[in-house]
């Protein structure tokens, strides 16, 4: 049993064969997939499969860094109108991104704490975009799980560093606020040392697969376009360092992603 807990399935890349994918998704053993958003409209079209695969395919809606700088006015308001929809498992991908900043660091501070508000209303996990922004992302996410209700769900699951790129010591320190690491293709790749590290550093109970589908492509389909099917060969290189069986890692990583985004496993199980 596997899932996939970061992919955009919604992305014009899927237009023409999504449903094989997501056929292709169920004959790798995948019981659930997770669908980001990254501005509102890929946020109301991660909702919409949603609702045309209900218990496949899970939805989180936001506002990522990148995107931060098209808001329009009344913007947050309408992603707080999606918070609150049924289907909705998260909040994100949000974050920021000081890499390419196409939105002023500033900028992105402010959606970011706004979405990390809205997230704590409705006590929904962030699912959290980080590229070259550690220092002021690490800071941010300690004082808000740290501020949270002490009965608040989110101080035990608040959510997932999305494909992580950063340190293990960083790791280690958002792993005792009780985030979960989002681990994807860059583990399989040969220049791939670092990444394999933080993986073999980490308790698989902290640990959560994904491919970022349609980037970040695991070896040997590297330079393809990726899709959730793939999520083995992550489950297995993640196996070979931590000495266990792929088929012990997908079980353990869904029971964590089931944990943290609150799903109904016997419903899953069914689907």
């Amino acid at each position: 049993m596997f899932c996939d807990t970061h992919c955009h399935i919604d992305f014009e890349d899927y237009d023409a064969d999504r449903a094989e994918v997501l056929e292709r998704a169920k004959q790798a053993n995948l019981c659930f997939l997770i669908n980001p958003g990254i501005d509102l409209a890929s946020s109301k079209a991660a909702l919409s499969l949603s609702l045309e695969y209900p218990g496949f395919i899970f939805a989180a809606v936001g506002i990522h860094p990148n995107y931060v700088s098209s808001m329009a006015n009344g913007d947050l308001e309408r992603l707080w109108d999606l918070a609150h929809t049924q289907a909705l498992v998260a909040i994100g991908e949000i974050g920021l991104d000081y890499y390419r900043e196409y939105s002023e660091p500033a900028q992105q501070r402010e959606a970011f704490l706004a979405q990390l508000d809205l997230a704590a209303q409705c006590e929904l996990p962030v699912i959290i975009h980080n590229r070259e922004a550690s220092r002021d992302l690490v800071s941010i996410l300690s004082d808000w799980q740290r501020g949270l209700p002490a009965g608040s769900r989110l101080k035990r699951f608040p959510g997932v560093l999305h494909a992580y790129s950063g340190s293990l010591d960083e790791a280690l320190e958002l792993a005792e606020l009780n985030f979960a690491f989002g681990l994807g293709g860059p583990v399989t790749y040969h220049n791939g040392a670092e990444r394999r590290a933080v993986a073999a550093g980490l308790p698989l109970q902290k640990i959560l697969l994904e491919t970022d589908a349609p980037f970040l492509t695991p070896h040997p389909h590297r330079g393809k376009r990726n899709e959730p099917a793939y999520i083995p060969l992550i489950a297995a290189e993640i196996a070979r360092l931590h000495e266990r069986t792929p088929e012990e890692v997908g079980e353990i990583t869904t029971q964590n992603a089931i944990r943290l985004f609150n799903l109904d496993s016997d419903i899953l199980l069914k689907t």
